[in-house]
Parts: structure tokens; sequence; C-alpha cells
């Protein structure tokens, strides 16, 4: 099993059980592609518990830097003039086509995941060359990840900023305690 989906079935778990929740709300870019936040929102720890100088303004989803298009392996940039959003962003890079996704769908999805702190890959499954696949919204991923896939089509890339609450929380396998996670997923297959 790849390293991502042994990490999030443990986090998963341990999300559920301190109810983590949210719901979407759009935010106010003037942006084309559906971007939301989430009403559940980090207390704002930086990683590793070493303090940080705010930049005076949270990074939005036109901040990161994405190159690539669909099916291609993502180049993202973290920028060093705002600070890591304290709610789930999430932003349609290229759009899809059919109905999008919904609790209970099997959808495989390629994906690759750089850490806010660091500004390194830590995992992808475009290098590996072998998708994800997973069962919305049964609990076997993130909860950043089953809120920002909601409503995914296929043929979509995707990108999900997850505050730490809303993704490996106290950190562990490979990931910083209260990192801020930056994916960039494209929808492989979302049922027709």
């Amino acid at each position: 099993m790849q390293k991502f989906g042994r990490i999030v079935a443990a986090v998963a778990v341990g999300a559920v059980a301190l109810g983590l929740s949210g719901c979407g709300s759009d935010d106010s870019s003037d942006s084309a592609t559906p971007t939301t936040t989430s009403a559940a929102a980090s207390a704002g720890s930086p990683a590793q518990g070493a303090p940080t100088e705010s930049k005076g303004r949270e990074c939005t989803a036109d901040d990161i830097g994405v190159k690539g298009g669909f099916g291609e392996v993502p180049e993202i940039t973290i920028p060093d003039d705002c600070d890591p959003p304290k709610q789930l962003v999430v932003k349609d890079l290229v759009p899809g086509s059919g109905p999008g996704a919904a609790a209970g769908d099997q959808l495989t999805m390629n994906y690759s995941l750089v850490t806010w702190s660091n500004k390194e890959k830590l995992d992808s499954s475009f290098d590996r060359g072998e998708p994800f696949e997973l069962a919305l919204g049964s609990g076997m991923v993130i909860p950043g990840w089953e809120q920002g896939l909601e409503g995914v089509q296929q043929g979509a890339r995707r990108l999900l900023i997850i505050p730490p609450d809303l993704g490996y929380g106290a950190g562990g396998n490979g990931v910083p305690p209260n990192e801020t996670l930056v994916f960039v997923t494209d929808a492989v297959t979302v049922p027709q």
C-alpha cells in the first residue's frame, strides 16, 4: 500500500474521534473556478511548535504556484510572503466534466503533497505511477480530502490547502506536527 494510503487511514480514525467537521462556503476571490473555505479553523500553530512571525496576511489559492496540466507531475511553489491559511482552501486549476463526486463514490486520484513548513515534496502518486483509490466519505482519508474532494469532476486538477486540524494534526509518518499541507490532485476517475 502507498505511503499516503497508510497515513490517512490512521489519521481519519483519530480525526473522527475528535469530532472534526466543517462545511464549505464561498471564498471572496474573483476567481472563476470554485474556491471554498472550511468553517473548521486551525489554531494556527506553526510546524514543529517553533514560533514564526506573521507575514500580515493569509495566503490564498492564487498565491500558490502550480505548473503542469492534468496528468503531468505538478510543480508546486509555496510563497514566502504570506501565512498558511487557517481554513481549508479548495480551487479547481483545471476544470473537469460530468457529475461531481459525492459521498460513497469510488474515486481514483493522482496527487502530489508539499509540506508548508519546508516547501518540499513529501509524497506523490505521480512519481510512483500509482493513482490512489478511495471511497469518498468512508473515513479512509484525512478530513481535508473528504471535504476538499466533494464535487470534484473527472478530469479536474484541484488544489487543496489543508490546515493541521483537517490533516495530520500532531503529525506522524513523516508529517511534522501542526503542518499545513498543499496537495495538487487529479481526478482520474469519478463515477459518471
